[in-house]
């Protein structure tokens, strides 16, 4: 499928970067630009986009708030968070606000491209430079495994807990792939499974849950 995007960024030059990036890809069309978070909440109304691409600090509207006006839509779009470093405090608002994904504004364009199909397939994107400190604020605040998600991780296989502490590891499926050596349909097909098993609904909360158990990919 052609998947349709708009750019948020009070930023000429960084719009223009990453729609130069997004057009160099025949099954990404890229629909509009806007400004600010008001502007990308008018132009999702009208061109309802697949993925919104979302920088944070804007004036006006930030993104934040545009994610939530999003989220609200008859048929919201899926929002990539751009963010210029991984530490930034505002990832996990955003995460509650309801994105999809976190990607680092420097990320390679082969990255970018992979995260904004990612999320428009419905998927979770964690970039690892913004796993890290995310998981880490969240785990400062909630440190202790509960009996029952001790229960659950006491149920994985070992090859569940290999998978679940590549996702917190932010890897995408094509990444687990390569080193489970299995195909990306498999390892989504295994993702979509452990997701269920440990009822986490995206790939963040499962990323959340290994780190706090402790698993190293």
């Amino acid at each position: 499928m052609v998947v349709s995007v708009i750019i948020a960024d009070d930023s000429e030059i960084v719009r223009r970067g990453l729609g130069d990036i997004l057009a160099s890809a025949a099954d990404v069309h890229v629909v509009g630009q806007a400004w600010d978070g008001r502007s990308a909440v008018d132009m999702a109304r009208r061109t309802s986009p697949d993925v919104a691409l979302m920088d944070i600090r804007m004036p006006g509207m930030d993104g934040l708030t545009a994610t939530r006006e999003l989220r609200a839509l008859p048929v919201p779009p899926a929002i990539l968070i751009l963010t210029s470093f991984g530490g930034d405090a505002y990832v996990d608002e955003a995460l509650r606000a309801g994105a999809h994904g976190f990607l680092l504004k420097d990320s390679p364009p082969e990255e970018l491209l992979r995260a904004v199909r990612h999320v428009a397939r419905g998927h979770g994107v964690l970039d690892p430079v913004v796993a890290g400190p995310l998981l880490e604020r969240f785990a400062e605040r909630d440190t202790q495994l509960t009996d029952q998600e001790q229960r659950i991780l006491d149920s994985l296989s070992d090859k569940d807990r290999r998978l679940l502490a590549l996702i917190g590891r932010g890897l995408a499926n094509a990444e687990i792939g390569e080193l489970t050596h299995a195909s990306e349909g498999t390892v989504k097909n295994q993702v979509s499974r452990l997701l269920r098993k440990i009822g986490a609904e995206n790939r963040v909360r499962a990323a959340r849950f290994a780190y706090r158990a402790g698993l190293e990919g």
